[in-house]
């Protein structure tokens, strides 16, 4: 029986560019498991494996790799920091049990950071902090920690401090020993020296020390009434009280150093064994029934309870398709059947296998805690649960964000359409933020994404990895439609013509609803001139016009139904006439009730060097935006605004050149707002023009 105490299952996340793939890296060369270091800038890292992760020089796809460490097992996964692969650190995040949050030293808490960050407070993942590239120019370690309380409303509690700054960084003081570790420069992590502290750091060591017990002392009583009259904890106390804290979420450990110049990473994966929680210290899954509902019962970290494992990944390689598992609790056998809760259906484990990024070791079982992938696995998809077939249970399931953007392909000729569609089926599975659909009428196949880079990648992926050459339409972007007015109406469906007939009549009145709200309906008929059994018809038929609004097809949003009255007949009335009136009330009243085109605002960070941010702003200006904060650090000015996805198409290219090169952003979708009129008259227009060319 393995001793999940001595297992660490974490995740390395962080903005676009904060050296989290090159801090993966390090840690695979400290624990031996790699032997030649590969970097980012050269193609050569171990878990960017994929070509268009190479030669992008970022990470796309979230890769798992296992290592050990003084007797101790990591199983890490290494997520993307581009806005556009969040779905990847979302999902990580949801079976790990602690991370390493990285920051750039001179790029501080950058817009990516913060959304991870939120995303691992929303998991209740424990984190330590480790400070990365001290040995840029502009670099500043104490900037850093003050955004992280700042920015991220954090306690960052400090564990190392910087040995000079920029290019004269050699090292990090631990502050529980008080030692200096200084390394040399050969960018060899092994050549290092331990001695005391530097004379000059001497006070600013004893200040930050201090600081630090005070901030972890009161997680034990008994600690913080010793220390208060007077007393120092020792070390192992120290570590104690962090570790407590840690996992509670009440402070981050925070680390710095240069992974690049291979500095300081030893005792962030010491801080990781210290502080991070094992397996059994985090707080176990809640599991669900069929309908979503807590049930009150957990799947805790047990290998001897019943198997209770999620798919949080699934991943297509030349050897077919892996499943990437969490197992909570429970063990699985090579050969063993266990149920799929969302389809009802038992599935044949065929191979295990321990992942390191994309080579495999083949296993025979694994147990609660591992984190391993799985073969042959035919009707699963991300975020389902495997159990044992006699003890079924769900656990809770992962919620996924709508595309904002959609792309029109089709294949070069015949002989690709066929490729293309299992092609696209495999990458589907892959990545749940990644939608497809035909449209009916033109039969393209219209590919839908969270933003232009995820969308050209998919495109990428088909055309290298699946050999199907498309031709790529302009990306559109996904409007929709709501009401502004509340209209009473009422629709009667009558077809009686000999035989039986279909009667029904509703009364009922469309209102607009709150911004978000999808749509509601709602029954307020008394008496029984409508009967019970048909509200669930009158609902159904309204809902299945949503799809197409009537300014220009596009699906409708926010506004609520509310059944008033109708009538019925004893023979003729049936829950399709019902539905049939519904349809037909929507397509009568919706025109009436002024509707609009409405738009996908998103939440744009623009980071410009101090001298362009007048032209950047004014860029942001002419496309429709609204800035909402402007936020000057040292290297630069990061900007906040608002802006609708439509006019964003380009705006990398252009911000580069306003910038010499030099500006970056990300964004996010925020909300739906209405389309001014002139915008709303142009998409229409077009929508109408490009169904008269389809018709044809």
């Amino acid at each position: 029986m393995t001793d999940l105490a001595h297992y660490r299952n974490i995740g390395i996340f962080a903005h676009v560019d904060a050296g989290k793939t090159t801090t993966t890296e390090r840690i695979l060369k400290l624990t031996g498991k790699i032997h030649k270091i590969g970097e980012v800038h050269d193609g050569e890292t171990t878990t960017d494996f994929m070509d268009q992760e190479r030669e992008r020089g970022i990470t796309i796809q979230s890769a798992a790799t296992t290592c050990f460490w003084k007797d101790y097992r990591f199983n890490i996964i290494d997520t993307p920091g581009h806005v556009d692969f969040t779905i990847e650190v979302y999902r990580s995040l949801k079976v790990l049990d602690g991370g390493i949050g990285v920051f750039c030293g001179s790029g501080g808490v950058e817009p990516q950071s913060e959304t991870n960050w939120r995303y691992a407070n929303d998991s209740k993942v424990a984190r330590v902090i480790y400070v990365n590239k001290l040995d840029r120019i502009g670099a500043d370690f104490y900037r850093v920690v003050k955004q992280v309380e700042e920015v991220l409303g954090a306690v960052p509690v400090v564990m190392t401090l910087p040995i000079g700054t920029e290019d004269e960084f050699v090292g990090v003081v631990d502050l529980l020993t008080e030692k200096a570790w200084v390394w040399d420069n050969s960018g060899d992590p092994m050549n290092y020296t331990i001695h005391d502290v530097p004379a000059d750091m001497v006070e600013l060591v004893k200040e930050w020390r201090e600081k630090m017990i005070d901030q972890v002392a009161d997680q034990f009583d008994d600690v913080m009434e010793a220390y208060l009259e007077g007393e120092t904890p020792d070390i192992d106390t120290i570590k104690r009280c962090i570790r407590k804290g840690t996992i509670h979420l009440d402070f981050f450990p925070t680390f710095c150093g240069s992974a690049f110049k291979n500095k300081g990473v030893q005792l962030v994966l010491d801080g990781v064994i210290d502080y991070l929680p094992c397996p059994t210290e985090v707080n176990p899954q809640p599991e669900v029934d069929l309908e979503g509902n807590a049930t009150g019962l957990f799947a805790t970290v047990d290998a001897s309870k019943p198997l209770r494992a999620l798919a949080f990944k699934i991943m297509d390689d030349r050897f077919g398709a892996l499943t990437f598992l969490r197992i909570y609790s429970g063990k699985i056998e090579k050969g063993t059947n266990v149920l799929n809760t969302f389809t009802g259906k038992t599935e044949r484990i065929g191979r295990i296998v321990e992942m390191h990024a994309d080579t495999r070791n083949e296993l025979e079982s694994a147990q609660a805690g591992d984190i391993v992938a799985v073969l042959g696995m035919k009707n699963i998809q991300t975020g389902h649960t495997l159990c044992d077939p006699k003890f079924p249970a769900t656990l809770e399931p992962m919620v996924f964000p709508e595309p904002v953007i959609s792309l029109a392909i089709s294949p070069k000729d015949k002989a690709a359409s066929e490729k293309m569609g299992i092609a696209l089926g495999k990458m589907i599975q892959e990545d749940p933020s990644f939608h497809v659909e035909t449209d009916e009428d033109s039969g393209e196949t219209i590919l839908k994404g969270m933003g232009e880079l995820h969308l050209d990648i998919k495109v990428d992926i088909l055309k290298r990895t699946h050999g199907v050459e498309v031709i790529v339409g302009k990306p559109q972007v996904a409007y929709r439609e709501t009401i502004t007015k509340t209209v009473e109406d009422e629709y009667t469906h009558k077809k009686q013509s000999g035989g039986s007939g279909q009667y029904g009549k509703i009364s009922y009145r469309i209102e607009p609803g709150e911004p978000g709200s999808g749509y509601v309906f709602e029954s307020a008929v008394t008496g029984g001139n409508v009967p019970r059994e048909f509200w669930p018809a009158v609902d159904k038929g309204f809902k299945s016009m949503l799809d197409k609004g009537v300014l220009a097809g596009f699906p409708c949003l926010d506004f609520k139904v509310v059944l008033l009255d109708g009538a019925f007949h004893a023979v003729d009335s049936s829950a399709i006439a019902f539905e049939i009136a519904a349809k037909a009330a929507f397509r009568q009243t919706i025109p009436k009730a002024g509707p609009q085109l409405i738009e996908p605002i998103m939440k744009v960070d623009t980071f410009t060097p101090s001298d362009h941010v007048g032209d950047v702003i004014g860029d942001l200006n002419r496309r429709r935006g609204m800035i909402t904060s402007q936020d000057a650090g040292a290297s630069g000015v990061r900007i906040k605004s608002q802006v609708p996805l439509s006019e964003m198409f380009g705006y990398i290219g252009d911000l580069r050149t306003m910038t010499s090169g030099r500006g970056q952003f990300s964004m996010e979708f925020s909300h739906y707002l209405p389309c001014p009129k002139n915008v709303a008259e142009e998409v229409i227009k077009e929508v109408i023009e490009r169904n008269k060319a389809k018709a044809k």
